[in-house]
């Protein structure tokens, strides 16, 4: 399924990916920082969602109180989330 996600208070506008059985794979992101962007889609591609949420959720970004990763934290959360809801 593919899953579109709008963060909130960070400098990436939107986050895209793919979930399939709790699995995720093909995340992109718009805006933010390219190269590190780039790299941790790289690094969560074939995670889980609760993996990736276990290792993302709540890291911050200077004084904000988040980040592009946690950010992707709560798309994954969002995107599991929907796919049961979808799954019935």
């Amino acid at each position: 399924m593919e899953f579109t996600y709008e963060p909130k208070d960070v400098c990436s506008m939107q986050i895209d990916l793919d979930i399939h059985d709790g699995i995720v794979t093909n995340v992109r992101f718009t805006g933010g920082c390219n190269g590190n962007l780039k790299a941790i889609s790289k690094l969560v591609d074939g995670m889980s969602a609760d993996e990736i949420e276990g290792k993302l959720l709540g890291n911050t970004c200077g004084r904000r109180p988040t980040s592009c990763a946690d950010q992707l934290a709560k798309a994954v959360r969002a995107a599991a989330e929907a796919e049961r809801r979808i799954a019935g």
